[in-house]
């Protein structure tokens, strides 16, 4: 979905979560669920984003390190970190975050483009930026973050 897509409704419901001291959010609509961590087994030959799989519920779901994805260096408190389990366009898999606890409404209209600046996270993950009161949250875009042929060659390697 694009940012002018999102931007057609009066308020847009996210799930807000932490990863190394910024503020994200996802739309709750592509957020199955928000699981402790967990045990992950790792998968010979995946992408370094793919930190292996998990069975939830006897599902077999890949799990992704955001830090590793957005080419961070931080590192996740295992005791505190969450994975939510996301699914966008068919692809669904498990985002390991440092915590996520807030369900939010923001309006609309108060999300922008991303801002063209070079920082830690890539902008073409960045869906967009929004504000809600004094706080800054960056949009992820599922459909990159989650790119099913990215994935895929995880699996094939």
């Amino acid at each position: 979905m694009e940012t002018a897509d999102m931007l057609s409704g009066t308020e847009l419901q996210v799930i807000v979560f932490q990863l190394n001291g910024e503020e994200f959010a996802i739309e709750v609509s592509q957020v199955k669920s928000i699981e402790r961590m967990q045990p992950v087994t790792r998968v010979p030959g995946a992408v370094p984003f793919v930190r292996g799989v998990i069975n939830l519920r006897g599902v077999i779901t890949p799990v992704i390190d955001l830090n590793t994805r957005f080419g961070s260096e931080g590192t996740h408190d295992e005791k505190q970190a969450k994975i939510i389990i996301a699914s966008n366009n068919g692809t669904e898999a498990g985002l390991i975050v440092d915590e996520a606890n807030d369900v939010l409404d923001i309006p609309a209209d108060s999300v922008e483009p991303p801002p063209e600046v070079n920082g830690t996270i890539s902008a073409e993950y960045i869906k967009g930026i929004a504000r809600s009161g004094d706080r800054i949250l960056v949009v992820l875009d599922l459909d990159k973050v989650l790119n099913p042929e990215e994935l895929k060659a995880s699996a094939r390697r």
